[in-house]
């Protein structure tokens, strides 16, 4: 067996790193896909010869980083490695094998040497279109979309025929999706070209003693972590929006030594609207909270998740048994980073943050643009405040737990008949606290096409809004309006020509005791625009 030092370990771990975000790049370059290429949903990951995870591109959404490695081992189930060959990749967008709903695309390759395997290069990506009908009315997953079970696209290097016309019969984008699906094609090809001289050049025959090394590290700096922190049970819950009635989620957090337990036992049960979280969504996040509270600057990898464990009672809202529709998926999954801080702020109250603007807000706009055959789908992202830290505010407009980033609004006017009128900063909006929630962002949307859209919205934190942490104030609630009449938040709208559809998203959540801000932070506040001289009064006790 390959012995490596330590310094040999970081050296190909920052060149494997490094290698990871070109391979990233080549997707972003090669997409068809504003998602992909400007909001950055998508994952690459290298995985060696055994199914561990072991780096990742930096742009990696966290929900797709935890999910890669299960979802592996179910293709793997269906197709063990000695049926694969060099040139093959499979698919699969179950949304119980893979990230929690359709549309998130699992691609993964086996990585072959001389002959020999040695590894898997794997990709996910979000695509807006995967057919069917998704809708917050939806009652199973069946009218979700198109589900491809663990599939090969690609055999020995050429596209599956069957399952390419499959794609195109039941896509309304299908020219994106496919074009997406082919941009991995090429990141795989990229990967492949250098890993194998990378290696040459380290004198490393295969992957496994680097990942031994790596996957034991940073197995060992969470532990170090973990144990750093009293032995005990520490609880929260909190309340979801939910549809007919509030949803609760609950967790217990359970340290003993070096390990970390999470229950949701105690949760809601799981319901006939799309925001259930499969098991494998609610563990990614889960994972994600804890090592960016207690570890967050070493390496991600399938050791930094060996000391956790996460448990949900099947037929719950966060661990759904079929055919559960999960389409929103996120609308519960996002819930798990606040829960489990909430619970950790009794042991930790320094590697914590308040409730975030989040699950993230999107929106989907489906209509037909003029002279078009078929019609069009696209998505808009748009973040709320973040929430506020131990020891800062919290930025405006940051996603959390979710990473996306934003899409150019002179894009997305291109891609659609709609005119974005506004997009700004919404005064007061931030919970108050020593350190105050991040504001909430409002964007109005204007039809000025000649026929009727529909817009889909699933959002969150309207009736419950971010809470605030250790004596901070919750952040302020989101708002959906149609030509300044307020509208549900989970619901398909029609928008005539002319309309005007306005978001604004939830603020985040405050940190500690507003009598406690430093009025010097209050004066650059009002300077600033971000709180008035009212709110000031009202919340801080500060008189201009």
């Amino acid at each position: 067996m390959t012995e490596l030092s330590p310094i040999k370990v970081g050296v190909v771990w920052a060149r494997i790193s490094g290698l990871m975000d070109q391979v990233g790049e080549t997707c972003v370059r090669t997409s068809f896909s504003s998602v992909v290429r400007e909001n950055y949903d998508f994952a690459i990951g290298l995985l060696d010869a055994r199914g561990r995870q072991i780096a990742q591109s930096r742009r990696s959404v966290p929900s797709f980083i935890g999910t890669m490695a299960r979802t592996l081992q179910a293709m793997l189930e269906k197709f063990p490695i000695e049926t694969l060959s060099d040139g093959d990749v499979l698919i699969t967008n179950d949304g119980w094998l893979g990230t929690g709903h359709l549309n998130d695309i699992t691609m993964i390759k086996p990585l072959f040497r001389d002959g020999r395997h040695i590894g898997f290069i794997g990709s996910i990506f979000h695509t807006v279109d995967i057919g069917g009908a998704p809708s917050p009315s939806a009652k199973d997953c069946y009218e979700e979309g198109l589900n491809i079970p663990p599939s090969k696209i690609l055999i020995r290097g050429e596209e599956n025929p069957l399952l390419i016309d499959i794609l195109k019969a039941n896509l309304r984008e299908a020219d994106e999706t496919l074009g997406d699906i082919r941009a991995q094609f090429a990141a795989y090809h990229i990967c492949a070209g250098r890993l194998f001289p990378l290696l040459d050049e380290e004198g490393l025959p295969d992957l496994e003693a680097f990942a031994d090394e790596a996957l034991d590290r940073s197995e060992a700096s969470l532990r170090r972590a973990i144990d750093a922190l009293p032995d005990g049970t520490y609880r929260d819950e909190l309340t979801a929006d939910g549809f007919d009635h509030p949803l609760v989620i609950r967790c217990a957090v359970t340290i003993r030594g070096s390990e970390l337990a999470v229950d949701f036992t105690g949760t809601s049960g799981q319901i006939e609207h799309p925001v259930n979280s499969p098991l494998t969504f609610t563990q990614a996040y889960s994972c994600y909270a804890i090592k960016c509270a207690l570890d967050p600057g070493t390496p991600i990898n399938d050791g930094a998740f060996r000391p956790i464990t996460i448990a949900a009672p099947e037929g719950s809202l966060v661990n759904p048994r079929r055919p559960a529709p999960v389409w929103g998926r996120h609308l519960s999954g996002h819930y798990m980073p606040p829960a489990i801080y909430g619970a950790l702020a009794q042991v930790a109250p320094d590697k914590v943050i308040a409730d975030c603007g989040s699950p993230l807000w999107n929106v989907y706009f489906k209509g037909r643009r003029r002279g078009a055959e078929r019609p069009f789908v696209k998505m808009f992202f748009m973040n709320g405040g973040h929430g506020a830290r131990p020891t800062q505010d919290g930025p405006g407009c940051l996603s959390f737990p979710s990473n996306v980033s934003n899409q150019a609004i002179e894009h997305f006017e291109n891609q659609t008949p709609l005119l974005v009128e506004e997009k700004a900063l919404v005064p007061d909006t931030g919970g108050a606290g020593r350190f105050r929630g991040g504001n909430a962002q409002r964007l109005s949307f204007r039809n000025v096409g000649e026929t009727p859209l529909t817009v889909t919205i699933r959002h969150e934190r309207v009736d419950n809004p971010p809470r605030g942490l250790l004596g901070g104030e919750p952040g302020a609630a989101g708002i959906d309006l149609i030509n300044g009449d307020r509208i549900p938040a989970k619901t398909q709208t029609p928008i005539a020509p002319g309309d005007v559809i306005t978001f604004q998203t939830p603020g985040g959540g405050g940190m500690g005791s507003p009598v406690d801000r430093d009025p010097q932070a209050i004066r650059a506040d009002i300077a600033s625009g971000l709180v008035s001289a009212a709110q000031a009064k009202a919340r801080y006790g500060y008189d201009t």
